[in-house]
């Protein structure tokens, strides 16, 4: 009985030991981090520009409600303040290149499976370090050929507000 015991109180002793030591080395250093994410702690706030569609085909829906995923993803993995002010530490600009449907699978000589592709061109100005980069982020989404495109976009449009949204976060704040 007594043994049980010490290895209870060994391991609560380890347990609480490793809890103090990753709270300290999480705030020890210059740079918060959550989830392999890393901001400096000198930037404090960000704008977030409204994604404009731009593709051939517009979803009406698309530009807000991928806005919308984008900032709430930001607002609850970082501590960053969002501003309207072009002159915050970081500057987000987006827009929506390409939304297109091709052919992805065929069964005999039709077609059985679509794929809709997005992409975002994404424009990240730090003004901390007064550096500019660009890049773009797509994802591709299946969906059977007997759908149309509108009954594919309800199906699939949570699944491209997290995977566009969640593409367009980790090219800019995910530490690789």
């Amino acid at each position: 009985m007594r043994a049980i015991k010490n290895k209870y109180t060994a391991f609560a002793f380890l347990f609480i030991t490793g809890l103090i030591l990753l709270s300290i080395s999480l705030n020890s250093c210059g740079i918060y981090s959550f989830h392999d994410v890393s901001v400096p702690d000198s930037v404090k706030t960000i704008k977030i520009n409204y994604i404009e569609n731009k593709a051939t085909y517009v979803n009406p829906r698309l530009s807000s409600q991928l806005t919308d995923a984008f900032v709430r993803l930001v607002a609850n993995q970082t501590k960053l303040t969002r501003e309207d002010d072009n002159n915050a530490d970081y500057v987000i600009i987006s827009t929506i290149t390409s939304y297109t449907v091709s052919t992805s699978g065929v069964s005999g000589n039709q077609a059985s499976q679509n794929r809709l592709t997005v992409s975002v061109h994404m424009k990240f100005i730090d003004n901390f370090k007064k550096v500019t980069k660009e890049f773009d982020v797509s994802s591709n989404f299946d969906f059977a050929a007997s759908l149309s495109l509108q009954q594919a976009e309800s199906k699939l449009m949570p699944d491209i507000l997290k995977n566009l949204s969640e593409a367009m976060f980790n090219k800019i704040f995910a530490t690789w």
